[in-house]
């Protein structure tokens, strides 16, 4: 069952040594898909499912994808490991963004602008295929490196509207968990691009900065990676994105 939640339900409460050399995109648009699930939601495996077939098809292309599990659910009998009250807020702010819509599990906001059931793989593909043909307003590269338990980040954001900001994700790869209570008890569960830690930083008019960012447990190259939006603050739409995959150097840019 797809739950609905009020606004007000919410409210109150080893060293890496390669330099990452930055990849060029090709200039076409791209779509950045943001799942809000739960492992507490038992409408939210077909939506997990569905990520990581599009996940799996995505090699090559510009198709970006963050889970973020809430925390809203863990009161009915299930505590998420990988939920964040962060990730619950980030819900609120886009139902606010997209004027006041319903927010629910699951969900996909696609490039920040429209919102979807997180299981209806034909609206998904739709609005992708979309995004795609759509040529992206900002650029932005990136260049992340671990050192010990911090992660250091440098990036240029150009062409980025006044007032946008930069949401810098820590993702891994992929988890399973055996969920032992709630509506998913007895199952084993299998998780994609899941988001691990977000950090706002805000942009300055030369769109030249750099973050630094507390490693979650766990983190290391092969398994895990860096993606960082352009934000646009007043309506939540996503101006460009740039991916850091650790393990093989590179940093792609859109």
């Amino acid at each position: 069952m797809i739950t609905a939640l009020s606004f007000s339900a919410f409210i109150g409460k080893n060293k890496s040594t390669a330099k990452k050399d930055t990849v060029k995109a090709d200039g076409k648009g791209f779509a950045v898909l943001e799942l809000f699930t739960s492992e507490g939601c038992s409408s939210c495996p077909p939506a997990d499912e569905l990520m990581a077939k599009i996940q799996e098809e995505a090699h090559g292309k510009d198709i970006y994808l963050l889970a973020y599990h809430v925390d809203y659910w863990n009161r009915l009998g299930w505590k998420d490991i990988f939920s964040s009250a962060d990730f619950s807020n980030r819900q609120i702010q886009y139902g606010r963004w997209l004027g006041g819509v319903q927010i629910y599990t699951p969900q996909v906001i696609v490039n920040g602008k429209a919102e979807f059931v997180g299981s209806d793989e034909s609206a998904l593909r739709n609005a992708i295929s979309g995004e795609l043909n759509t040529k992206p307003s900002a650029t932005l590269t990136l260049q992340a490196q671990a050192d010990g338990e911090k992660l250091k980040v440098q990036y240029h954001a150009s062409k980025a509207k006044q007032g946008s900001s930069l949401l810098i994700a820590v993702v891994q790869k992929n988890a399973q968990s055996k969920v032992e209570r709630g509506e998913n008890a007895g199952h084993t569960l299998s998780h994609v691009q899941i988001v691990r830690k977000l950090q706002n930083e805000p942009l300055n008019a030369s769109g030249n900065g750099s973050a630094t960012i507390a490693l979650p447990k766990g983190f290391n190259n092969q398994d895990w990676e860096v993606l960082a939006l352009i934000q646009d603050q007043s309506n939540g739409e996503i101006l460009g994105v740039a991916k850091a995959d650790l393990a093989n150097n590179p940093t792609v840019e859109k």
